[in-house]
């Protein structure tokens, strides 16, 4: 699949969205909309699985084999890197559980004993348990002629969504895998099968969708509204769509930072809260005024990110996908 800038870019926004997001929080401040950047993850998620699956044949195994091998091995190493944390006393507020220990490698949501929420060791790791319920759903339908995968993937998001809707479930399972937040995978879906009929927006229309989805997310923001998931996943919809309209048309080039930022954005996702924490904390020792924390937090948790892709995801994935070199026919082989 060749690039496309505009989804790097969004990718980048989004997690740099995230990263001010926590660092407000942590220093006292209010950006709840940069949560919204989780919504617009999960939209290109959608988009970008479709894609990948409508270009090249790919079994259910080896999508599910694909994806983990994408997304486990930095988490993991995270998690342990807090469950270390927490057995040396440097996270006094992480209480530690063996079923949460385990749920949370597996990603399988549950309470946490430290905060009674639907979330793992990693809090940020709670979207990775709906990433993998979408990789499950996604990998069915594989199972599928191509003409009969999109009507499988809308009845099963669907059939949760009603199942959340009229009985609101309260087990941590259900209460995830039935929230209104899953369609947006499927939105993704269907903008990606829009995308590859071409019937895309064109320029000026696209260009308003995107302007539209951020004059939406600056008047949630402004207005200080409560984040919804029914009005926030729409509007993500909406500026991917718009902005996947606007490649079509070629009016998005390539920006080498952003879409390198692009390329880290999961690392930056999964990283950052350690530096976010730190900078918050030395600005309280030290006195720093909380504008100025919170810009030493942005920037030090983007550039943990960075530095956690080139050192460690990057090593990762090459490794990983390097299969094992075949061995020669036995009447090949040296004596």
């Amino acid at each position: 699949m060749k690039t496309l800038y505009g989804i790097q870019y969004l990718r980048a926004f989004a997690a740099l969205a995230v990263v001010v997001f926590h660092a407000a929080e942590r220093s006292g401040g209010h950006f709840t909309i940069g949560a919204a950047g989780v919504d617009v993850f999960f939209v290109i998620s959608g988009f970008i699985m479709w894609v990948i699956s409508d270009r090249k044949p790919l079994t259910p195994h080896r999508f599910l084999i694909d994806r983990i091998r994408r997304i486990a091995p930095s988490y993991w190493l995270v998690t342990l890197i807090m469950i270390g944390g927490a057995m040396a006393g440097l996270f006094p507020n992480l209480q530690l559980d063996a079923g949460h220990v385990l749920a949370s490698f597996v990603f399988v949501p549950m309470h946490s004993p430290s905060t009674g929420e639907i979330w793992p060791i990693l809090v940020q790791g709670w979207t990775l348990n709906f990433e993998m319920f979408f990789y499950v759903l996604f990998a069915g339908a594989l199972f599928l002629p191509r003409q009969w995968r999109l009507p499988f993937l809308s009845v099963a998001f669907g059939f949760f969504f009603v199942v959340g809707l009229i009985w609101k479930p309260s087990s941590p399972m259900l209460a995830t895998y039935t929230r209104p937040m899953i369609l947006e995978f499927l939105g993704g879906v269907f903008i990606a099968e829009l995308w590859l009929r071409r019937w895309t927006a064109g320029n000026s229309l696209g260009l308003g969708c995107v302007g539209a989805a951020l004059c939406g997310f600056a008047a949630i923001h402004l207005m200080g509204a409560g984040f919804d998931e029914f009005i926030c996943g729409p509007l993500a919809m909406a500026l991917v769509f718009g902005m996947v309209s606007l490649e079509s048309d070629g009016s998005i080039g390539r920006v080498p930072l952003l879409t390198y930022l692009g390329d880290a954005s999961y690392s930056i996702y999964l990283w950052h809260t350690f530096a976010v924490s730190v900078a918050i904390k030395v600005a309280g020792i030290l006195k720093i005024p909380g504008g100025i924390a919170v810009l030493a937090a942005i920037c030090g948790g983007t550039l943990l990110g960075i530095a956690a892709y080139e050192i460690v995801e990057k090593p990762l994935r090459k490794l990983l996908s390097n299969e094992a070199p075949k061995r020669r026919p036995l009447e090949q082989r040296p004596s």
